[in-house]
């Protein structure tokens, strides 16, 4: 079995946001409160693992008659929050993540609840949703029929947009496609990447770094209106609204190529590379974030073993750059400012396009 998530647009009646907000609410309460009991009984037992492990999370129910107005809301949603709460311990514990922390009302505005006994509906441009009923949404594709909904998150976006995110169960055993078409690929700061079949790079637009200008003026504006006026408000949504389209250029860029790569060949190389890592040592933040080259990778794998396709990831210590794609002689040394290869074989290339050769070979040799 496999998991596909469809997200589309909400637009819900003003009685309906009214809803929606008294969610978001309740299920940041039942959080924050879970957190706080938990806090308390990690410092009574954290001499003791054992023990600790063994005490159970308060549920949901416990606070509905202490607080009568949770039983307003989507009774799992909360339960969805005891849920994620569970997992962050498990995570805190196996040492993957830090002790959960509580929620800001300023943090991402989301809760998911799931299908019981057809509560959740598709309907004609509409989907029937627990205590909210029918909320009018655009469907732009449709959902194949095989695919089971299993649940679905509603969430707020800074400028006021409401999306839903549905989860989907299907059988999918995708059948491993023969290996033919393989290519390479090297990061670059530039371009995204180089591909090892083609010296020219992928041609991309640095969204953030276009829109630079005018949101440092938009920033100027805000940080002179008095907080929390009406005119802060206003200005801060113009600044919101700049964000949210530039993430959105992003992410429409990154799933086209990724789209193009995965339709045009059958394995794919890069390398294991960590970004945060080259963003402070390099002092490249910026560069990487606009980038944002992990998102792209997401977005390739997926999209391969959807088709049965592979995404391999080399060792991020290959010497990609430093190694002569001619004659394999390996460089001691090679600055970022030289951005021609020459060997003294005689071969001269673009630096990137030249790793990305590199790439490709030290792929097809983990194949085999």
């Amino acid at each position: 079995m496999a998991n596909k998530a469809y997200k589309f647009r909400l637009y819900p009646t003003p009685q309906q946001e009214q809803l929606l907000a008294k969610t978001f609410g309740c299920v940041r309460f039942i959080y924050n409160k879970m957190v706080a009991e938990r806090k308390e009984t990690y410092e009574q037992f954290k001499d003791d693992p054992d023990a600790l492990k063994k005490q159970k999370l308060p549920t949901p129910a416990k606070y509905k008659s202490e607080h009568p107005w949770l039983k307003e809301v989507d009774s799992l949603a909360l339960a969805n929050a005891q849920l994620h709460l569970q997992k962050a311990y498990q995570n805190f514990f196996s040492r993957r993540a830090e002790f959960p922390k509580f929620k800001s009302r300023k943090a991402k505005q989301s809760y998911t609840t799931n299908v019981v006994n057809g509560n959740i509906l598709l309907l004609d441009g509409c989907i029937k949703l627990p205590k909210l009923k029918l909320v009018k949404m655009k469907q732009h594709r449709e959902i194949p029929s095989h695919h089971i909904i299993k649940s679905c998150t509603v969430s707020r976006t800074k400028t006021g947009k409401y999306y839903i995110s549905i989860l989907t169960e299907y059988e999918h055993q995708p059948v491993p496609k023969e290996v033919q078409a393989v290519v390479g690929l090297d990061f670059s700061m530039n371009s995204l990447f180089v591909e090892s079949e083609e010296e020219k790079t992928a041609n991309y637009p640095h969204f953030y770094r276009q829109a630079l200008e005018k949101l440092a003026k938009e920033q100027r504006i805000l940080s002179r209106r008095k907080k929390g006026s009406n005119r802060w408000h206003k200005q801060r949504l113009n600044v919101a609204k700049l964000h949210e389209r530039i993430a959105n250029q992003r992410k429409d860029f990154l799933h086209k190529e990724s789209h193009r790569l995965a339709k045009r060949y059958d394995c794919v190389v890069i390398e294991d590379l960590n970004m945060k890592g080259m963003s402070q040592a390099l002092h490249f933040g910026k560069s990487v974030a606009d980038n944002a080259w992990g998102m792209f990778t997401t977005f390739l794998q997926y999209k391969l073993e959807e088709q049965g396709k592979r995404l391999i990831r080399i060792d991020k210590w290959f010497p990609s750059s430093k190694t002569c794609s001619s004659c394999g002689q390996v460089k001691e040394s090679l600055s970022l400012s030289d951005r021609t290869f020459h060997c003294e074989c005689g071969f001269v290339a673009d630096r990137d396009w030249n790793a990305s050769i590199n790439i490709k070979r030290e792929g097809l040799r983990l194949l085999a």
